[in-house]
């Protein structure tokens, strides 16, 4: 018997995600290893899928910022960071949903160039969801090989 993940998606003070940021993207650390420089601005809008249970099981950032490979692009520039979804989750649409409100709220916004510094793993993931590369690969010293990519959202 298969039972379905639930989840719900909605908006919250980007502190509530630091816990599962810290364990997925810094190597299990403390919370205030997941802040990010810019966390706290204006503008800057952060998604989180909740369980059952009212634990983070995903989340994604979503910063006012243009895209440093197309300068020139028309519209507002959108950078993803601190995306996450808890490992034993991973492949259950937790992540797929979590973008989605991100590229719902762009949307809703205006539209533009949304981006990202993705991990080489997660490239399949972004490409799934209609990002492409740009640029060439490299190596972050302190969690590994990234890979721009990028994708237009229309206004909604």
């Amino acid at each position: 018997m298969t039972s379905e993940l639930a989840f719900v998606i909605s908006q919250v003070p980007v502190e509530e995600t630091y816990p599962l940021r810290a364990k997925v993207l810094r190597n299990g650390g403390p919370p205030e290893a997941a802040r990010l420089v810019g966390d706290d601005l204006p503008g800057v809008a952060t998604y989180a899928a909740r369980d059952v249970e009212g634990a983070v099981v995903g989340c994604v950032g979503l910063f006012p910022e243009p895209c440093p490979d197309l300068p020139d692009h028309p519209g507002e520039g959108w950078r993803i960071r601190g995306m996450a979804t808890d490992d034993g989750l991973r492949g259950q649409g937790v992540g797929a949903q979590v973008l989605k409100a991100a590229l719902d709220h762009v949307a809703a916004h205006g539209g533009g160039l949304v981006w990202c510094n993705a991990r080489t793993t997660a490239a399949r993931f972004y490409a799934r969801h209609g990002f492409q590369e740009i640029g060439e690969r490299w190596d972050d010293p302190e969690i590994g090989p990234h890979v721009r990519m990028w994708r237009e959202v229309e206004s909604g």
